[in-house]
């Protein structure tokens, strides 16, 4: 032990051999085809613990009087009114309630000698923007039929304002063209494009809006008199709307 380990080539040699006995062989069955498994990952094992339990309370403190000394209780009115005294004939708390009281009459007298809210410069506006307001355009949302319609109504989705709900009718009274599609679009303000979905209503919308509580759910009053609400969810028909004899 401890001493640099030498190696050298020897022949082989046995070191123990194992004879056959017939006598085994009845109690053993050939097996033919024999199927083993085994596992190829390590066997792990899960165990719980309960740990010591740990009680945790809230408390809190309402604090109604100053720092007072240890030696004076705050509840005795004598002990109170003792103190105070003892502190009131110091020369330091003289020297402090004068340098105060010196700096509350100087506002004091400042507003009493300015009117804060009389109005000295009459007849001036001061104009305080930057630069004159303009808007410009980002987005041109283009009805994709043929025949171009008038958008009756916007609507934004109310999560955030990524979408757009918009309702396209002609309003004028019989007076709508052959094959005048129907159609109102939900459009994604990031590709004005292709609308995102095509409502089919009976009738063309007039009005269609959000819920403000659901945005996958919308309302809309219908040429016709019928309202209809609509899921996103659910596909470009009409989920339910009112019956006619009520519109």
């Amino acid at each position: 032990f401890g001493r640099q380990c030498k190696f050298q080539d020897i022949p082989a040699e046995t070191l123990q051999e194992s004879h056959k006995n017939t006598l085994f062989r009845e109690e053993h069955v050939e097996r033919n085809p024999s199927t083993t498994a085994i596992h190829c990952a390590p066997e792990l094992s899960e165990h719980e613990v309960n740990t010591e339990v740990f009680e945790l309370a809230s408390q809190g403190v309402l604090h109604l009087e100053g720092g007072w000394p240890k030696d004076v209780d705050s509840s005795e009115v004598e002990h109170v009114i003792r103190y105070r005294r003892k502190v009131e004939k110091d020369e330091d708390y003289i020297r402090s309630i004068k340098i105060l009281g010196d700096s509350v009459e100087h506002y004091i007298k400042q507003n009493c000698a300015i009117d804060i809210y009389e109005d000295y410069f009459l007849g001036c506006t001061a104009d305080h923007s930057s630069e004159p307001p303009s808007a410009k355009t980002l987005t041109v949302f283009r009805d994709p039929n043929a025949i171009k319609r008038t958008a009756t109504s916007i609507s934004w989705y109310p999560d955030g304002a990524k979408k757009v709900a918009v309702s396209y009718a002609i309003l004028n009274f019989q007076q709508m063209p052959e094959g005048l599609s129907l159609s109102s679009y939900i459009w994604d303000v990031n590709n004005p494009n292709y609308p995102e979905l095509e409502l089919t209503p009976a009738s063309p919308v007039c009005v269609l809006e959000y819920n403000p509580k659901d945005p996958h759910v919308l309302i809309g009053g219908c040429y016709n008199g019928l309202i209809g609400y609509w899921d996103d969810r659910k596909g470009p028909s009409a989920h339910d709307s009112s019956p006619i004899e009520k519109s």
